[in-house]
């Protein structure tokens, strides 16, 4: 199924947690919303960003979509009236990446080629607090219980913060070019990372792992020449990965064995992102800079 109707690249692509719905957001500054079944109609958009839209969540209730913009903005949009909630001021730069907390209140964490890490309450217009870190930050996730932050960016590594102390309780090396994307496992046990080095890599995050904490890399998903930042994520049950690809297509890989399963051709441009239906079934979406959405089924 082929999802058309930006008129520029596609930077992110999200269910929502029920799985039946999907928001995307672009270069043409605009989020658009699409029903993931039937004729996976766009249903609505979201516009209001005076900038390209370079990542965004569903709330946990889906009724909110949080997004984050090229024009220095994180945005908390209304699902039931389409209007914009809140503009979330503050940073002072390109706002590269964004996550939500997924259990007590809501909490926004946001990273910007500004070097700041924001921290929100969805709330409030500005922001609870900032982390200043010596480079643009261009990946950002937060732990499941919300105590820990981890943070890639231009210098390769990938920090984990204790967001009590706002201090580094650790980084992981190895990446050797900037880092695209980060995402916790569904088990909160392993964080996933993608680089512009063109490897996806696995990471032992839980609190008593070994100094190494570098699991595995997997290969096949080559960077190509725009350097977007391709992102990569996991299946519901953490049992496989799929990563974007500069070379147009969708690379999955089986988790343990860090086999390539599937290189799915289809886009005709850099896919940007992947995600897998949060509905375990066998459901793939990805977004491209061809300005389309893919949605699939993978083979059994």
């Amino acid at each position: 199924m082929e999802l058309t109707g930006h008129t520029g690249e596609i930077f992110a692509t999200r269910f929502d947690p029920t799985g039946q719905h999907i928001a995307s957001g672009s270069m043409d500054r605009t989020i658009l919303l699409w029903r993931t079944y039937g004729q996976c109609d766009n249903y609505g958009i979201l516009s209001g960003h005076k900038g390209a839209v370079l990542d965004l969540h569903w709330s946990r209730d889906s009724r909110v979509i949080f997004s984050a913009s090229a024009d220095m903005m994180l945005a908390s949009w209304d699902l039931e009236t389409g209007q914009r909630i809140r503009r979330h001021v503050g940073h002072e730069e390109v706002i590269n990446c964004m996550d939500v907390n997924k259990r007590g209140e809501e909490l926004l964490v946001s990273g910007s080629d500004d070097g700041y890490i924001g921290i929100w309450d969805p709330r409030q217009k500005q922001a609870i607090d900032f982390i200043e870190t010596e480079f643009p930050i261009t990946a950002v996730t937060i732990s499941e219980a919300g105590n820990e932050l981890y943070s890639g960016g231009i210098d390769n590594d990938i920090k984990v913060w204790d967001l009590r102390k706002k201090a580094v309780a650790y980084s992981l090396l190895g990446h050797t070019d900037t880092i695209t994307s980060l995402e916790i496992s569904p088990d909160s046990q392993t964080l996933l990372s993608n680089s512009h080095d063109s490897t996806v890599r696995t990471w032992d995050i839980r609190p008593f792992a070994p100094t190494d904490r570098h699991v595995r890399t997997y290969d096949g998903a080559p960077v190509g020449l725009e350097k977007n930042l391709l992102r990569a994520s996991w299946d519901p049950k953490g049992q496989k990965i799929a990563a974007g690809s500069g070379d147009q297509s969708v690379v999955v890989w089986d988790t343990n064995s860090g086999k390539l399963l599937y290189k799915l051709p289809g886009h005709r441009g850099a896919v940007n992102d992947v995600r897998f239906s949060p509905r375990n079934e066998p459901i793939i979406l990805s977004g491209s800079s061809d300005r389309t959405l893919m949605l699939g089924e993978l083979g059994k």
